[in-house]
C-alpha cells in the first residue's frame, strides 16, 4: 500500500503533467492572438481577480445552496423508495424496467419541457438536479438492503421489536454505507448538471456567471470559472469520501 506522503506526491505529480498538457495545448493550437487567453497564466491571472470580487462568492453560495437543496430533495425520494424496492422482490420487479427507463434519460432533455411547465427561476433547477441525482441514491440504497444479514433481522423479530425500531436500529444503520456511496455517486452528478441548468434565464450561479464572460468576451476569466468550477466540485468529493471514511 502506498505511504500517504507518496500518494499526495503522485497525485501532485499528475496536476502537474496536466497543467503542462494544458499551457503545451494552448502553444500548439492557440496561436497568438484569442486562444492565448485561454492559457494557464491569463487564467490564472483572473482567477486573483475574480477571487478578490465579493458578487464571484455570492455566485458560489447560489450554487451550493442549490446543489445541497437538490440532494436533500433526492435524498427524501430516494432512500424511502429504495427501502421500498430493496425490501419487496415483487416490487423490484415491478419497479426495475421503469426506472432504468427513466435513469436513462439524460437530465438535461427534461430542461425545455420543466422551463415550460415550472417557470424560470429556480424551480425547474431543483427538479432537473433532484431528477438526476436522485437514481444513485436509491438504486444503491436498495442494493444495501438487499445486502443486510438475515440474521439482523431475526434476531429483531425474536426481541420482538416493532418494525420502526427495526428500521432506525437495524436497518438504516446498516445500509448507511450504501447510501453513503450513492450520495457521493450523486454529488458528482449534481455538480455536472449545475451549470447547465443555470442557463436557464436564472440572474446568479456559476453556469450563470459563466454565460456573462461569455457576453463580455473576458475569455481568461471564462477560463477561470472553469477552473473554479473543477475546484469546487473536487472539494464536494473530497468531502463526500470524508464522510464515507468517517462512517466505516
Amino acid at each position: 500500500m502506498l505511504s500517504t506522503r507518496r500518494h499526495w506526491a503522485l497525485g501532485l505529480a499528475g496536476l502537474i503533467i496536466l497543467l503542462g498538457l494544458w499551457w503545451l495545448g494552448v502553444r500548439l493550437f492557440g496561436g497568438d492572438g484569442l486562444g492565448q487567453l485561454f492559457s494557464p497564466q491569463a487564467t490564472f491571472t483572473s482567477l486573483g481577480e475574480l477571487l478578490a470580487r465579493p458578487e464571484l462568492y455570492e455566485h458560489v453560495l447560489v450554487s451550493l445552496k442549490r446543489v445541497l437543496l437538490g440532494l436533500l430533495l433526492a435524498l427524501a425520494v430516494g432512500v424511502p423508495l429504495g427501502l421500498l424496492v430493496g425490501a419487496s422482490r415483487h416490487l423490484e420487479a415491478a419497479t426495475t424496467p421503469a426506472f432504468q427507463f427513466l435513469r436513462m434519460i439524460s437530465p438535461l432533455s427534461w430542461m425545455p419541457i420543466a422551463v415550460m411547465l415550472m417557470g424560470v427561476g429556480d424551480s425547474p433547477i431543483y427538479f432537473l438536479l433532484a431528477f438526476a441525482a436522485v437514481w444513485p441514491i436509491l438504486l444503491n440504497t436498495a442494493a444495501g438492503v438487499r445486502q443486510l444479514d438475515p440474521r439482523w433481522l431475526q434476531l429483531s423479530r425474536s426481541l420482538s421489536a416493532t418494525p420502526f425500531e427495526t428500521l432506525r436500529k437495524v436497518i438504516l444503520p446498516g445500509v448507511l454505507g450504501h447510501v453513503l456511496t450513492g450520495v457521493r455517486l450523486a454529488i458528482g452528478i449534481l455538480w455536472i448538471v449545475l451549470v447547465p441548468c443555470e442557463m436557464l434565464g436564472v440572474s446568479a450561479g456559476l453556469g450563470y456567471y459563466i454565460l456573462d464572460t461569455r457576453d463580455r468576451l473576458a475569455y481568461s476569466e471564462l477560463m477561470a470559472m472553469v477552473l473554479l468550477i473543477g475546484v469546487l466540485g473536487f472539494a464536494l468529493d473530497a468531502l463526500a469520501r470524508s464522510l464515507y471514511r468517517r462512517r466505516s
